[in-house]
């Protein structure tokens, strides 16, 4: 099933499996928290996670806005800083920094992550799974053509300077074969002394409101990989490949 060639150079800057769940309502977000002592050997550094919250006095004559951050979850770092886990009152996610790992053992390491978020919590169904890559694709400059490096490149209208600083690009495609969809941004923020760093992120997802069997969204996890493989070796030219290999 996948076809593509494996990058000893991969441009990963930062990749995840993500798992989006509905808890019970009782769930208190401490309770997450006790994965800890099962992982605090190879994750030992804990932060809590928070999320602003906003609430509107409407009873008064002159509303009053009062804001404040409640913890929403939990994030673990690895040793080396390379992996995060988080654990949040909407889901779990792995998160790996470069250097990249092979995907078996990403996946492997997030399955027997979710599996002790799971025992702790007992998700009433989830609804959203994830896998996502952030690239960063540094281009030596010059650079005569963004065609030469990425398939669907920046386009300036003719008639106007041909020279680009900076860009943005974000489409969102589907595949019905699988059921998911995708994410691709193409952004370019700031070009470097000698090289023009493209950040290339796909966020490859499937989504089910009404939720989805633990075995089937595992199985759709594979399966956006396999998608997300497809997006990136088409998004990019075999002049950019070659590079990478």
């Amino acid at each position: 099933m996948n076809a593509h060639p494996t990058l000893n150079n991969a441009p990963i800057a930062e990749a995840l499996i993500d798992i989006r769940v509905k808890l019970p309502a009782t769930l208190k977000v401490e309770i997450i928290d006790t994965i800890y002592d099962a992982i605090k050997d190879k994750y030992p550094d804990k932060q809590e996670q928070k999320i602003s919250e906003l609430k509107l006095d409407l009873r008064s004559e002159d509303t009053v806005n009062s804001s404040g951050a409640i913890v929403n979850g939990y994030r673990y770092i690895s040793s080396d800083k390379k992996q995060i886990v988080q654990t949040r009152l909407d889901g779990f996610t792995l998160s790996r920094l470069h250097p990249y790992v092979k995907w078996d053992e990403m996946r492997d390491e997030a399955f027997r992550l979710w599996e002790l978020y799971k025992d702790i919590t007992s998700p009433d169904s989830i609804i959203r799974v994830a896998v996502r890559y952030i690239n960063i694709l540094n281009i030596q400059l010059p650079i005569k053509d963004f065609g030469d490096y990425l398939s669907a490149p920046p386009i300036v209208p003719d008639g106007l300077p041909q020279g680009i600083s900076s860009f943005l690009n974000r489409i969102v495609i589907s595949e019905p074969s699988i059921g998911a969809s995708a994410i691709i941004t193409q952004a370019l923020e700031q070009i470097a002394l000698d090289a023009a760093p493209i950040i290339l992120d796909i966020d490859a997802f499937k989504l089910k409101p009404n939720g989805m069997e633990e075995k089937d969204a595992w199985e759709a996890i594979d399966q956006l990989r396999h998608f997300k493989n497809r997006i990136f070796f088409n998004s990019i030219t075999d002049r950019l490949k070659e590079e990478y290999k």
